[in-house]
């Protein structure tokens, strides 16, 4: 800034000049973080497609995607809560009550597109006025919270809903988890719709900005004019919004609201995060890592099923994935990448707000 205000008369030039080249930057710096997961993906595809006679079919890709399509929306969700530095352990309860919610909502006779967005609306309430409030305003662990939200909102859910499967007659919650439009299932441009959304708010709102900044120095961004807490509660209500999408996805899936559900759904979400490229520590990452880090996961899990392995031995994998990506997390914080990531950083939230 002080160049800027120092050589008036050249600093169009030389931001028009630097521009190319900080994008060009950022572009491989992304690559870098979730290359090589991509390109594992790319071969397990190749693998599975050769290997799995069953694997590359229409009907496959499209249990492929429906099948992590609840995974997908709230991992979108959670990156926004990874990139500040914290993470969300109850966004499966979150699903389970909102999918309890939407079935009591739809038995009183609300019509399905009404109960639809009240669901959206009561999943975001919970996640900010909780998780959010909490963290954000009180100043407690993330961690602590978001446990503790998790065991009390599954107590709320069993019993709400007395422990049973509630089934929902709506042609409208149906036709989300069920339906297809121009020939694709509807939870593909769910998918697709999400991921735009996210890709707009992370590089395109000052908002999105403000995430990589609290992420990277809370304190500096506190400094700097961002309101940290405000911040803290709109991501916490983000990914809370983002279960309760998933939840009305699963209901229309299933055409029930189950008790039961969501259980692995939080560290699922965390291990795509990470194998994404989003720092645990905050900062660094994004939306499009996160993606590729959910077809990674649900091409493997569905590899594994075709080829007939017992989801005891799925779990596991997932387990080890997850290690996994803490530990890449753990790499890319060290020595040179470390470096490079944190200039990059702190140029990432300009470029967003752009």
């Amino acid at each position: 800034m002080s160049s800027i205000e120092n050589t008036p008369d050249t600093s169009t030039d030389t931001a028009a000049a630097s521009a190319p080249a900080r994008r060009r930057a950022i572009a491989w710096d992304g690559f870098a973080r979730y290359g090589a997961v991509l390109i594992l993906l790319i071969v397990l595809f190749i693998v599975l497609s050769l290997t799995q006679p069953r694997f590359f079919t229409k009907a496959n890709i499209e249990n492929l995607l429906t099948g992590v399509s609840i995974l997908w929306v709230v991992s979108l969700g959670m990156t926004f809560v990874v990139l500040t530095g914290g993470i969300d352990l109850s966004v499966g309860a979150t699903l389970a009550l909102t999918g309890i919610f939407l079935s009591k909502m739809v038995n009183l006779g609300i019509p399905g597109g009404v109960v639809f967005v009240m669901c959206i609306l009561f999943g975001a309430l919970v996640g900010g006025l909780l998780n959010g409030v909490l963290i954000g305003r009180i100043g407690l662990s993330f961690f602590v919270v978001t446990l503790g939200t998790m065991v009390g909102l599954g107590g709320v859910v069993s019993l709400w809903s007395n422990t049973r499967t509630t089934y929902v007659d709506s042609s409208f919650i149906n036709a989300i988890g069920i339906n297809r439009l121009l020939g694709i299932p509807v939870p593909i441009w769910i998918m697709v719709a999400s991921l735009l959304v996210a890709l707009y708010v992370q590089r395109s709102t000052y908002f999105g900005r403000d995430v990589y900044a609290v992420g990277g120095n809370g304190d500096a961004a506190r400094l700097s004019g961002i309101r940290v807490s405000r911040t803290l509660v709109a991501v916490y209500a983000i990914v809370g919004g983002c279960a309760a999408l998933a939840g009305a996805i699963q209901v229309g899936r299933i055409g029930a609201a189950s008790p039961e559900v969501g259980g692995d759904l939080a560290l699922n979400a965390a291990a795509a995060v990470l194998l994404g490229g989003t720092s645990f520590l905050g900062g660094v990452g994004g939306v499009s890592g996160t993606a590729v880090g959910v077809l990674f996961i649900g091409t493997l899990q569905n590899g594994l099923g075709i080829a007939g392995v017992s989801s005891f031995w799925q779990q596991v994998v997932t387990g080890v994935i997850l290690i996994a990506a803490v530990l890449i997390d753990r790499i890319r914080q060290s020595g040179a990448f470390r470096g490079r990531s944190r200039v990059l950083t702190t140029e990432q939230p300009s470029a967003a707000g752009a």
